[in-house]
């Protein structure tokens, strides 16, 4: 008997929880002037899922997935981003968007349901928020294969969670990329838990990173908490598809801190000691204190961030609550380029109801 085949997966972390450096940083993280940048994406991040969890809960706003303690996933892939290439994003990143040129206002309008928050004012070809569940692999494998066809240098970012891992779409994708080489990344949001089911009872895997040996791709772990080390193995992989060199599957390992969306109650299924645990490793946490010992960060700057970014959330908010609602027959106006008869019926009944429903107002 012999060996045919022999593989390994490589992590990487380059700051620890106290925010040490463990290794050499990369050369985009000597000017702290950048890590400030990722700080602040982050920290908007957060202000912004805040608020719009308690818009959900004052009724304001639909259900909303919140990247509480994933922030670095998101902040660290679409940092290391051009314009031209297109993200494709699961429902959980709004991090990237927001980086990426989505305006918050555009994304509160998605959440609340009108179809206008999906018409994004800058990133035009950037793909919408997908909800169902790794159906954007196949999406963004389609799209770097258009890519190579047209001789683009340009690249598809698929970021999704961990529970996409165990469906048929996500493996077709995988299939798709390695048999023809690629210019895509598949970023896994390892955040431990697929809605209530724990990452130990989704996958026999010991990684999730893996999962890329049999597509004949190359896999990755990263530490998802350590956005240093996010971008740079995004970048690492961005370079190698644009150069030729194919697709890569990137597991960012992490933790979700809060409920799986707005209509989820994480306390009936996890253990509350557990998840305060996780606290410790948060990443905004740990980008600060880096910051701290670099003497590159202070209380008074921390401070005017917070104050700022408040500042623009709020100011989002104020805009979003003053939009003009969508007409009834909005529904129905991005489903078919011809709508359908029966469709056309339910759009005129729709009309009339509203209209009558307006008149008995006066």
């Amino acid at each position: 008997m012999s060996t045919v085949a022999s593989f390994d997966i490589r992590h990487t972390r380059f700051l620890d929880p106290q925010g040490q450096s463990t290794q050499p940083l990369p050369q985009f993280a000597s000017d702290p002037a950048v890590l400030v940048a990722l700080y602040r994406a982050m920290v908007l991040t957060r202000l912004f899922d805040t608020k719009a969890i308690a818009l959900q809960r004052t009724g304001k706003l639909g259900t909303f997935a919140s990247s509480l303690g994933q922030e670095a996933v998101g902040i660290g892939v679409a940092s290391a981003m051009r314009s031209e290439d297109v993200l494709l994003p699961s429902y959980r990143d709004h991090g990237a968007q927001l980086l990426r040129g989505v305006s918050m206002v555009e994304s509160l309008l998605y959440w609340s349901g009108d179809e206008r928050g999906s018409d994004f004012a800058v990133p035009r070809h950037d793909f919408p928020n997908c909800v169902p569940i790794a159906t954007q692999a196949c999406h963004a494998a389609g799209a770097a294969y258009a890519m190579k066809l047209r001789r683009e240098p340009c690249v598809a970012v698929c970021i999704l969670g961990d529970g996409s891992t165990s469906k048929g779409d996500f493996y077709e994708a995988l299939n798709f990329a390695g048999v023809w080489t690629l210019p895509l990344v598949l970023v896994i949001n390892n955040n431990q838990w697929a809605i209530s089911m724990p990452r130990s009872i989704q996958t026999g895997a010991q990684t999730l990173a893996q999962k890329a040996i049999a597509a004949g791709i190359e896999g990755l772990q990263v530490d998802g908490n350590d956005v240093v080390a996010v971008r740079q193995i995004a970048q690492e992989a961005l370079d190698k598809a644009r150069g030729g060199g194919g697709a890569t599957l990137i597991e960012a390992i992490c933790y979700r801190l809060g409920d799986h969306t707005t209509a989820d109650d994480a306390t009936r299924y996890r253990d509350a000691e557990v998840v305060a645990r996780q606290w410790a490793l948060e990443p905004i946490l740990r980008l600060r204190n880096h910051l701290l010992l670099r003497g590159a960060w202070d209380k008074d700057r921390e401070e005017g961030l917070n104050r700022e970014c408040t500042g623009l959330v709020n100011q989002a908010v104020e805009t979003y609550l003053a939009t003009p609602v969508p007409p009834p027959q909005a529904m129905f106006d991005h489903l078919y380029a011809a709508l359908p008869a029966a469709l056309s019926q339910q759009r005129d009944a729709a009309l009339h109801f509203h209209a009558s429903a307006r008149g008995s107002h006066g």
